[in-house]
């Protein structure tokens, strides 16, 4: 029985689609605006002293104003890491809950259980009322407890531990580790070009110092390599390189530990340690937010 994220509660699936929406607004609008600066700065070394050049440099302008007014104002950035925060909470008491891990063990009614994985969802959607603008609910998102999560918590502990495994260990496990490789590669490509822009601007000073009357793009190089460098800072390749691999390790060692669940009681100590674990990387992203 495998649980796909459909199967989570409707809280989970909105905040996660609302977190990825902002991620996406949020990059767009910066890479619109890194790009136009460096457009600005092109126009004005090709046209420096004719009126449509200094008109379309000022139009451009005005647009990446626009942008940083409307990043201040809607703050996607917000919406991105606390949604994802909403979300990665929700994931961890949903596996809790179907795992019979306490609170919500064995020895608890299951009406009780029940009731009080809904008020542990209420709990974190109080904390996070900053959020209601974009918490959406249609019929497809589901309930806060699917059939499927039901059907879980009610299977022997032992085939438990196997969809825990399965759909929450091994698949964190390749998560972080694909995120790491890919990260890493990215940092990789965006150093070079940072390179590159660098050694083409201190080349380009070199020869007017030969030349001087030279007209170069010199500033215009200027303003790409900041504009990577703004880029780079803000995607974080090199941290989430080092985090995610790091986090990919840890599960691996959790996932050791696993041979030792021999009960009910062991199952439940397990989940929470794990589900502390994957916590840990989590709570980064506000203080990521704040760097």
């Amino acid at each position: 029985m495998k649980m796909e994220e459909s199967d989570f509660p409707a809280l989970y699936n909105s905040s996660d689609s609302a977190s990825l929406q902002a991620q996406k607004q949020y990059f767009v609008a910066l890479k619109y605006y890194l790009f136009l600066l460096i457009l600005a700065a092109f126009i004005s070394y090709t046209w420096p002293t004719h009126v449509y050049g200094a008109i379309s440099s000022a139009a451009l302008f005005l647009i990446t104003l626009g942008i940083l007014v409307w990043l201040k104002l809607q703050k996607p950035e917000d919406t991105w890491y606390n949604g994802r925060a909403v979300a990665e909470s929700v994931k961890t008491r949903t596996w809790r809950w179907i795992m019979k891990s306490e609170p919500y063990d064995e020895d608890v009614p299951d009406e009780q259980a029940q009731k009080e994985f809904l008020n542990d969802l209420k709990a974190i959607l109080d904390q996070n009322r900053s959020l209601s603008h974009v918490l959406e609910w249609t019929p497809d998102l589901g309930e806060a407890i699917s059939e499927k999560m039901k059907s879980i918590r009610d299977l022997p502990w032992s085939q438990r531990l196997e969809t825990y495994l399965r759909d929450r260990v091994v698949n964190q496990s390749v998560w972080y580790s694909k995120k790491s490789l890919w990260n890493k590669r990215v940092a990789k490509r965006w150093f070079i070009v940072s390179v590159v822009l660098h050694s083409t601007a201190v080349l380009l000073l070199l020869y007017r110092i030969k030349d001087p009357d030279s007209s170069l793009p010199i500033g215009v190089i200027a303003t790409a390599a900041g504009a990577v460098l703004t880029w780079v800072q803000a995607k974080k390749h090199n941290e989430l390189n080092s985090s995610y691999a790091l986090a990919a390790h840890e599960i691996v060692l959790i996932k050791g530990e696993s041979v030792s669940v021999k009960s009910e009681q062991q199952l439940s100590e397990f989940v929470i340690n794990s589900e502390a674990a994957f916590s840990r990387e989590h709570t980064q992203w506000t203080a990521r937010k704040n760097e």
